[in-house]
């Protein structure tokens, strides 16, 4: 597993971001994560989604064994609470979340229980 983790704004969650992508993903998948303001977020989800607002995240598969997966803190920060969890557990659900995007899971049921099982491998919830 490669990741990459860069960010444009001051602050960035710490978490086992290569341990958790390759539990998901696996060992030969290449990743990088990006934690970008909301500004970016939302122009990055204008020009490539057509949609006009602040995302806290957007994944990109860009071939079977690479993807980019941006994260807006701020945005999940401010989310947080409405689930119950911590800025850390937040910004690590949709972590998790990014990943099973990339590893082929749509929005519903099995991808909600892939989210739970990651939470609590990892100790987020």
């Amino acid at each position: 597993m490669a990741l990459t983790i860069s960010h444009t704004t001051k602050s960035y969650t710490a978490l086992p971001y290569s341990k958790m992508a390759e539990s998901i993903l696996g060992k030969k998948y290449q990743l990088s994560l990006v934690f970008i303001g909301e500004k970016r977020a939302q122009k990055l989800n204008l020009s490539s989604r057509g949609k006009n607002y602040t995302p806290n995240i957007l994944s990109f598969p860009l071939d079977k064994s690479n993807g980019e997966i941006f994260i807006c803190e701020s945005k999940s920060a401010s989310e947080a609470k409405n689930f119950n969890l911590s800025k850390k557990a937040y910004v690590g659900f949709l972590f998790i979340h990014g990943c099973l995007h990339l590893k082929g899971f749509a929005h519903g049921d099995k991808m909600e229980k892939k989210e739970k099982f990651y939470l609590k491998k990892f100790g987020l919830k």
